[in-house]
């Protein structure tokens, strides 16, 4: 082999220190990445942390089926107060637990406005105030709202009207459709029925859902 083809194969010396040289440089980029790496990962996690906690802790551990409905009662009108506070409102506040559910009231004079037409209003405002529970229990809420009584009457009324089909439906051996209505409403109507002795089911599409009497 010629000197000038040793030349070209043979490394300098000059060659052999640069590559010493960049050695170390790649190595402090790997460790770099590797960093900016565990940056970004612990970022990431600190990240769904503060998620989590935006959206709720999980409800207390230890407590009973019946304080935690008075928990999520005592949530609920927490939410209530400030929102009557921001619309200007006057109304009492009762709390209770009705068999397997929160059950939160709103009494006062003026408050035909929280209720709307078909108590509209006041299922969203219902809707609005489990989300409230859910976003600091972490829990699905089956809480129920009421605004001066209007549920109260509602589920009078609801009974007889489940009473009288009941009787119609007896006499004359057939089914009886009702009139569309809320989920509210279609419980209370099938719990009747059910206590006369008959059975019941819903049928239909929301909002056009409706309850069917049978017969025995």
């Amino acid at each position: 082999m010629s000197e000038q083809d040793q030349a070209v194969t043979e490394p300098t010396e000059q060659d052999q220190e640069r590559v010493h040289q960049e050695q170390p440089g790649e190595a402090q980029s790997e460790e770099a990445q590797s960093e900016e790496a565990r940056t970004e990962e612990a970022q990431w996690e600190e990240a769904q942390s503060e998620a989590q906690s935006e959206e709720g802790q999980p409800a207390a551990e230890g407590l009973s089926r019946t304080e935690r409905l008075e928990q999520e009662g005592d949530i609920a009108a927490d939410y209530l107060e400030e929102l009557l506070d921001i619309a200007d409102l006057d109304g009492d506040l009762d709390m209770d637990v009705d068999g397997d559910r929160a059950s939160v009231s709103i009494v006062g004079a003026e408050l035909q406005q929280l209720v709307g037409r078909d108590g509209e209003v006041l299922d969203a405002l219902q809707e609005l105030t489990r989300l409230a529970v859910y976003r600091e229990t972490g829990e699905r809420s089956r809480l129920m709202l009421d605004v001066s009584g209007y549920r109260a009457g509602k589920r009078e009324e609801l009974v007889a009207l489940a009473e009288r089909t009941v009787g119609t439906v007896k006499d004359s051996g057939e089914a009886v459709s009702l009139d569309p209505m809320s989920p509210f409403e279609r419980k209370v109507v099938h719990d009747a029925v059910a206590a006369a002795g008959l059975t019941s089911e819903s049928e239909g599409v929301e909002p056009k859902r409706y309850v069917v009497v049978l017969p025995q």
